[in-house]
């Protein structure tokens, strides 16, 4: 535990000092802000992003930076990232992976192939070998921003070795800003800023700015390169659906839409795609993953709730043509192509085997920054901006099309649209 159990707000400029703060009991379904930030602060430092409307954004410094979740109605609101609870509670330390949970960490990719990142060099590609490297799994990182700035500036310094025994000595800097509508509407178009304006819609939104420098020796592609990868992890529900939009529905020579053979085949039930987008149920219980390719992706992507009446966004930067880019390929084994990868992932958590639990009830949203080639000294950055729109399933539903192109049956009752 932290010994003041700190939360600072910026923005808001509230200082606060404590253990808890007055919330709705940890029973409640669905969580709120009040009750994930009262379990937060007993456990670690909690720095806040608050904004005049009641937005609230968590972030955790000794998490390796994770935004943990944010609110659009001050500590009443609901939860909007997975925490992982009962992690948390027994304060252990997984070599394989600290699932603290939290919707927006930095990892680096790949994680699978001859250049890996996540397994040792001559390592079975398997889960019991698969192993998050401790740079990124463990330490603090230092909050380097000056108390009168409007956002959170954290770093560290780490190293790794992938696969090919290939050293990196990389510094991080990440910046975490509050979003309001007009950023949104920056992002998304004038038709969605518009639609989120019309109604009584609650929403939140922050960026990630994440930079990578080259402290070590210039890099190079038959060595292995990385990518900066943004995930998010959301709590699941029986009605969530995981929204991607792509590109060239009508045009077969752009390759497959969607890949989805990462841990198998997924069932036709949990995955189907229309001339819209992909839609992939996001309700926690089975394992699966999907990416999208170079010539398909987008810069966006989204999930519904049709249950408690959430839409949420992410919005990355992205090349205007990413196929002129080499993307690391996160597929686990041997790779004929290492630097034809996807674009953008989701990954819905379920046993990884029969008889085997579960990491929780969550799904993700990732992104990843074309594959780096940095000479020493020189950096690669990458953004991702996360919205969270709450409200009447139709309104969410016109925000959707408006944002994505994509329509919403809010009647869905199966969570995953046709």
């Amino acid at each position: 535990m932290h010994p003041l159990g700190m939360t600072l707000g910026r923005l808001g400029l509230s200082l606060v000092l404590g253990l808890a703060v007055s919330g709705r009991s940890p029973a409640a379904e669905p969580e709120t802000y009040g009750d994930a930030f009262n379990f937060l602060v007993a456990h670690t430092k909690v720095v806040q992003l608050t904004g005049e409307n009641g937005e609230r954004v968590a972030i955790c410094p000794e998490y390796q930076g994770r935004v943990m979740t944010s609110s659009t109605k001050d500590l009443e609101g609901l939860s909007h990232g997975w925490i992982n609870r009962e992690y948390i509670k027994r304060g252990a330390v997984d070599k394989h992976f600290n699932n603290y949970g939290g919707e927006d960490r930095l990892w680096l990719a790949p994680e699978g192939g001859p250049y890996s990142l996540f397994f040792a060099p001559g390592a079975a590609q398997t889960l019991a070998n698969w192993y998050t490297p401790p740079g990124l799994n463990e330490g603090p990182m230092q909050i380097t921003s000056a108390d009168a700035d409007p956002h959170y500036r954290l770093g560290r310094r780490i190293r790794l070795q992938n696969a090919a025994r290939t050293q990196f000595d990389l510094e991080i800097t990440r910046e975490i800003h509050l979003q309001k509508v007009h950023h949104f509407g920056e992002l998304f178009g004038s038709d969605a800023e518009a639609a989120l304006k019309d109604g009584s819609l609650r929403m939140v939104g922050f960026k990630t700015v994440n930079t990578l420098t080259n402290r070590g020796p210039a890099m190079s592609r038959d060595k292995g390169l990385f990518a900066i990868w943004s995930l998010g992890q959301f709590p699941a529900g029986p009605r969530t659906s995981i929204i991607v939009p792509y590109k060239g529905p009508d045009d077969p020579t752009l390759g497959p839409i969607v890949n989805s053979d990462y841990f198998g085949t997924v069932p036709a039930e949990r995955l189907r795609v229309n001339s819209q987008a992909i839609w992939f149920a996001g309700d926690g219980k089975y394992r699966s993953k999907i990416g999208v390719s170079q010539p398909r992706a987008k810069p966006m992507a989204g999930a519904i709730d049709l249950e408690n009446g959430v839409l949420t966004l992410v919005h990355f930067t992205m090349p205007d043509d990413p196929t002129k880019y080499g993307y690391v390929n996160n597929n686990w084994g041997p790779q004929k192509e290492p630097y034809l990868g996807d674009v953008f992932n989701s990954y819905n958590d379920g046993p990884p085997e029969p008889g085997k639990e579960a990491l929780g009830g969550f799904f993700e949203l990732e992104s990843l920054s074309p594959a780096a080639q940095l000479p020493t000294g020189k950096s690669i950055l990458h953004t991702q901006a996360t919205f969270h729109i709450e409200g009447d399933n139709a309104a969410l539903a016109r925000v959707a099309k408006a944002a994505l192109g994509v329509d919403v049956k809010v009647d869905d009752v199966a969570g995953t649209n046709k």
